[in-house]
């Protein structure tokens, strides 16, 4: 039975809006189909500019945006950040049992489900609201200001509701994570070839015209791309994908079938990259809040004169009038938690690319073991599923207690191992200025290698209707 809290959930389920589970079988074509349109509805979304919004106005954190799939001044100003923040505080509160849910019980999944989308809707209207409250809009008026509210907040109810139609069975995979790898492509893809400040385009063009130098192009300068950053970017692609297939597979047999052995794969990235999504979402609503601190408190430069505002963070105004954009500055955590997103940056302010590197790894570990126990990842579940299926490792009686003992001896260790690597690819990719931010290639490539394995599979069971009833359709 549900708990108390999400007890609470049950009179607003009727009038939260939601998208039904297919009553039968969706066809893989179907499926293509339904995810190609949220994806075509995203990308306009990206584009239509929000009404009301100066269009001049210079982005705040656009390292951040990459991982939100967020676009500056469009209807996707907000991205999936609310969902991802709401899904990660009650999937914590429910790891830490300060709310009761038996994921087992349908009847609790759903009251989670309703209470994630009230959460994120709650949370839509919250950071609409400190957006245009900490200065990140010049509102012209309170309708205007109204008008944008409405516009976000539409906006999130959309997004959760394309997110829910593919995650339900019409489409393939989730839309968080297809969001998340278009936007990241999107921006790969602009950085390159954009006419004004491409690599290819707009930076080499000023090379070649004599206004830049050879060295410029290389290293990169202010808003420009560098060919050493697209250079680390297929590095970092190719690091992460070999780290995607490395992992210690543990013998198994089959108690029912004498002579059948099978193998258990323990990845190094065992709980993929979760870790720098729920890292990532951290470091955004640190940055959103302590900016929304900093201008309520009246500050102009540095100092807000209150100990803990500035302990957030300390900002300042960069840029000329009716162009204008606050900066974090140090020291503040908000300072430690924006990367350095060139080589030149971090060789400039060592103490911020040290700090970043250890918050992010730091965070990175620490949510690495949390997702262990809430995401049902944890060697005792793990062992109870392998006995309860008829496995048992070999030389070795088959019990859920000897079993756990010999996973104890890797899930751990490779946790807070793949914990420390993700947070070190991130923030290495960062320094040295890749295409789409280190989280953002990150992201994508653990998205890629789940939609390869994803497509794999629907194939299969398309194919063979007799491999469809092995994967319980």
């Amino acid at each position: 039975m549900a708990g108390r809290f999400l007890n609470l959930f049950k009179p607003i389920a009727r009038v939260v809006p939601e998208i039904k589970a297919p009553e039968r079988r969706v066809r893989f074509n179907e499926k293509i189909f339904w995810t190609a349109i949220v994806l075509v509805i995203y990308l306009i979304m990206s584009e239509v500019p929000l009404y009301g919004i100066p269009q001049t106005q210079q982005e705040s954190f656009s390292a951040l945006r990459i991982i939100w799939a967020s676009h500056r001044g469009t209807l996707m100003e907000l991205g999936i950040g609310p969902i991802v923040t709401a899904g990660l505080i009650l999937q914590l509160l429910v790891g830490s049992g300060m709310i009761e849910c038996d994921m087992s019980s349908p009847e609790d999944r759903a009251l989670f489900t309703t209470a994630s989308k009230v959460f994120s809707i709650i949370l839509t209207g919250v950071q609409a609201f400190a957006y245009m409250v900490s200065g990140m809009y010049s509102v012209p008026s309170a309708a205007i200001a109204i008008i944008v509210f409405l516009q976000l907040l539409a906006s999130g109810i959309i997004i959760l509701l394309m997110d829910e139609l593919v995650q339900k069975g019409w489409g393939l995979g989730s839309g968080i994570s297809l969001f998340i790898m278009a936007g990241v492509a999107q921006q790969i893809i602009w950085q390159c070839f954009n006419p004004p400040t491409g690599l290819f385009v707009g930076a080499l063009t000023l090379v070649l015209t004599g206004q830049q130098t050879l060295n410029w192009w290389i290293v990169g300068g202010g808003a420009y791309p560098s060919l050493i950053g697209f250079i680390a970017t297929i590095i970092a692609f190719l690091v992460i994908i070999y780290m995607e297939g490395v992992r210690v597979e543990l013998p198994l047999s089959y108690a029912g079938y004498k002579g059948y052995r099978s193998r258990y794969p323990i990845k190094l990235l065992y709980v993929s990259n979760l870790p720098v999504i729920f890292a990532s979402a951290l470091f955004a609503n640190i940055y959103l809040f302590s900016q929304l601190f900093w201008s309520m408190s009246g500050a102009h430069e540095y100092s807000s004169g209150n100990f803990w505002i500035d302990l957030l963070g300390r900002f300042r105004w960069v840029g000329e009038s009716g162009n204008r954009q606050l900066q974090p500055v140090g020291p503040s955590l908000v300072y430690y938690v924006t990367p350095p997103t060139s080589l030149a940056n971090a060789l400039e302010s060592p103490d911020r690319a040290f700090g970043y590197m250890a918050i992010l790894i730091v965070f990175c570990v620490i949510f690495s073991l949390t997702w262990l126990e809430v995401g049902g990842l944890g060697p005792s579940t793990v062992a109870k599923q392998l006995v309860d299926a008829g496995m048992q490792i070999p030389g070795y009686r088959r019990s859920g207690k000897a079993v756990e003992s010999i996973l104890k001896r890797y899930i751990p260790t490779v946790t807070v191992l793949g914990g420390i690597i993700v947070g070190l690819i991130a923030a290495v990719s960062d320094f040295f200025g890749v295409f789409g931010s280190g989280m953002g290639i990150l992201l994508s490539v653990g998205i890629i290698y789940q939609y390869y394995e994803l497509l794999m599979q629907e194939r299969a069971a398309e194919m063979y209707p007799a491999f469809r009833r092995l994967l319980g359709e």
